[in-house]
């Protein structure tokens, strides 16, 4: 091990990255609040207040990729697909098979300008999540309940208000729900067979309900669905968010492609379930290429550069909030009161906590069934 990879694995390196990310997190979330005043007289200002402040937050992830892990991720996509990225809203779909796969797709909307501007499909829970999830909240993602009736009503209020959004943006949409685990993909696996869908090695079967109302209510007005299938090499063990924050290597590559929403058939569930199945039966495939060659099939690499914008900003969040850290570690060694040292101790204890917590989120453990068991349940009804 080098001194530099010595240097990334060290806890109090770990827990200043940490440090770094709440300070400057809950600067931007107080920004955001303050900023809604602006919404009700100017909602494009608004947006585009939001869209900097959100991209200053980011754009940490996306460092965190480019520069201190260095990933090496490949682009696969056709050189028309290519130049129309960032141009216009569009939904990208990415599938939920790893732990950081999210970030992986972060770091090329970075790379296409498209970072600040980008939105997610989530857990209602997940807006209560300090700083990730008041960021979300404030750049108008969608959070769903996880009850029909409830989320029908969400989907079609928030659909129609970002539409009006006058920056292309990116949502990201996870159609499975949930992450991969052995456990799930038997279930789907066993419901699949029952139903006469197609099977998947590496997927778990889409949602289609919430994409099919999704696609209904986006068609004439979103132009393209951006289908994205990340890969990592078979050969290496599965990276995690901790393996990334401890700058170990990552090697990944992804796959995209493009679909006009005007071309998918979303008339009804059924159809549009079809279409939406198919589309994830060629992610399958092209994993399962991947997995056996470490390449995918049929597109060529683009070689998108990496930009300096996100090393810029966490050099200015490193500046602003490290330099006052270092005089009150000053203060607090040679002249703070025993009981003040005690309850800095407890903070930072907290802290750990905290941050833990969070990137608990990104684990494969915490991935929800729901869904699963429905479909299991609606399978034995018919039966």
């Amino acid at each position: 091990m080098g001194l530099w990879s010595w240097f990334k694995s060290l806890t109090i390196v770990h827990l200043l990255m940490g440090y770094i990310f709440m300070a400057s997190g809950f600067l931007v979330s107080f920004l955001m609040l303050v900023g809604v005043v602006i919404r009700p007289f100017n909602k494009t200002l608004y947006r585009k207040y939001a869209y900097f402040l959100s991209y200053a937050l980011w754009s940490q992830f996306s460092f965190l990729a480019h520069w201190w892990v260095r990933a090496d991720c490949k682009l696969y996509i056709s050189p028309e697909d290519q130049k129309r990225l960032g141009k216009s809203h569009s939904v990208c779909m990415v599938n939920h098979t790893y732990e950081i796969d999210w970030l992986m797709a972060w770091m090329m909307a970075e790379r296409h300008g498209m970072l600040g501007n980008t939105k997610i499909y989530g857990k209602d829970i997940l807006k209560y999540v300090p700083v990730l999830g008041w960021t979300w909240y404030f750049t108008e993602s969608i959070f769903l309940k996880r009850s029909w009736d409830e989320d029908k009503k969400i989907l079609e209020k928030s659909i129609t208000e970002l539409i009006t959004y006058p920056d292309p943006f990116w949502l990201l949409l996870f159609p499975e729900g949930t992450r991969w685990t052995p456990k799930k993909h038997a279930i789907c696996q066993k419901i699949a067979k029952e139903k006469g869908y197609p099977e998947y090695k590496h997927m778990l079967l889409p949602r289609t309900k919430g994409f099919t109302l999704s696609m209904q209510l986006m068609k004439g007005k979103i132009p393209t669905v951006l289908d994205c299938t990340v890969g990592f090499p078979a050969s290496e063990p599965e990276p995690t968010l901790w393996d990334a924050i401890s700058g170990k290597k990552i090697r990944c590559a992804i796959i995209a492609r493009t679909y006009k929403i005007d071309d998918i058939p979303c008339e009804n569930e059924e159809e549009c379930g079809n279409w939406l199945r198919q589309i994830y039966k060629q992610k399958d495939d092209d994993l399962e290429y991947y997995k056996q060659t470490e390449k995918f099939n049929g597109l060529p690499v683009i070689d998108v550069p990496k930009r300096y914008y996100d090393l810029c900003w966490y050099i200015f969040w490193l500046c602003l909030t490290c330099i006052p850290l270092c005089y009150y570690v000053v203060y607090l060694v040679f002249t703070a009161s025993i009981v003040h040292k005690v309850t800095v101790i407890v903070i930072v204890t907290a802290m750990i906590l905290v941050m833990k917590w969070m990137i608990s989120f990104s684990e494969v453990k915490h991935g929800t069934s729901y869904g699963l068991e429905n479909k299991q349940n609606g399978t034995k009804k018919s039966q």
